[in-house]
């Protein structure tokens, strides 16, 4: 059987060792070839592809970014580097002049939908959930989320001592254009004492009185932590817009910080190594059953996978009821 291997959409911690579980998987295991896809959809266009051996797969484990490469071409969308093509029909073609019997497509939400839409056609297909903003419906957790988490972590746990330091208010966005759950989880496990994020609406004279408040308790500095896509005036970004609200309503100074995207780069956490290689792994396992247009999912500890149309055009969110949620507020943490 010969396979093909592609990353879509934006890079994350822990592609390269999903790359290296599917193929180490596929050709010691299972005896098959496979061929790496350069630069996503793109190179299924172009033919840009190389040959891969067990040789060519040593030190992709904890090494960051994609060494397939990446794009956002997206086939079913006119433009991108093939222009005034029918591009899925040409992608068709290719894959059968290239001898593919499956594609394995490593990417978000929208490679998730591109890959269903491909599957629709015939195409044997096999996807592997990647985000560091876990938001692709399906799957308890996508790899490239621990890392992000791990990273802005470690920038909140880094705020504390200059916020101390000057009894300020630090407000540190991640990102999280629709789904806050980084905002959330490094919230939580930093310390923060406002965490907002776009699934929750918020009233800024809340968050000055739960300021004000900890300044009465003899609390001189707050941590608030953000989400980029949270609701702001429109002209300003996240961090930048809450931070002078909130100077605004307390009079306390107030710092903003963006954390961006060294979120999504370095090399990923031994959770994500793992995940990452249990989820490649099980790729491989869905194409050698012919289990084909599905993607693969963690569900409990359990890997998994489920139809790949029943994840297309969904968004996992964060909600009301998260267990973190309701226990942050236990605590007496605002979330707006």
């Amino acid at each position: 059987m010969r396979i093909g291997i592609l990353t879509s959409g934006g890079d994350c911690p822990g592609i390269n060792a999903t790359i290296r579980g599917v193929c180490k998987t596929a050709i010691n295991y299972y005896g098959m070839e496979v061929i790496g896809i350069h630069s996503g959809f793109q190179g299924l266009l172009t033919k840009d592809v190389e040959s891969f051996n067990d040789k060519s797969l040593s030190g992709l484990l904890n090494l960051g970014g994609t060494m397939l490469g990446t794009s956002r071409e997206k086939p079913f969308k006119k433009g991108g580097v093939v222009s005034d093509v029918d591009k899925p029909g040409l992608i068709l073609h290719n894959i059968q002049e290239m001898g593919l019997d499956c594609v394995v497509c490593i990417g978000g939400n929208g490679t998730q939908k591109t890959a269903a839409k491909f599957a629709a056609l015939g195409v044997n297909i096999v996807s592997v959930p990647k985000t560091i903003d876990n938001d692709i419906w399906g799957t308890d957790i996508s790899f490239g989320f621990d890392s992000a988490v791990s990273i802005a972590t470690d920038a909140i746990d880094r705020l504390h001592s200059t916020a101390s330091s000057h009894k300020r208010v630090m407000v540190i966005e991640v990102m999280g254009h629709k789904a806050g759950w980084i905002a959330l989880y490094s919230g939580m496990a930093g310390g923060g004492d406002v965490i907002l994020v776009p699934e929750i609406p918020y009233n800024i004279k809340t968050i000055g009185n739960t300021i004000l408040e900890r300044l009465k308790k003899g609390k001189p500095y707050s941590i608030v932590v953000v989400a980029e896509g949270i609701r702001t005036d429109g002209r300003k970004r996240a961090a930048e817009f809450i931070a002078q609200e909130i100077e605004y309503e307390t009079g306390i100074e107030t710092r903003e910080t963006v954390l961006g995207y060294i979120q999504r780069g370095g090399s990923p956490t031994p959770f994500d190594r793992n995940l990452s290689t249990r989820m490649g792994g099980h790729a491989t396992e869905l194409i050698a059953n012919g289990q084909f247009g599905r993607m693969v999912s963690l569900q409990g500890n359990e890997i998994s996978s489920i139809p790949l149309e029943e994840v297309a055009g969904k968004l996992k969110l964060v909600t009301e009821d998260h267990d973190l949620v309701i226990q942050g507020r236990r605590m007496g943490i605002c979330f707006g």
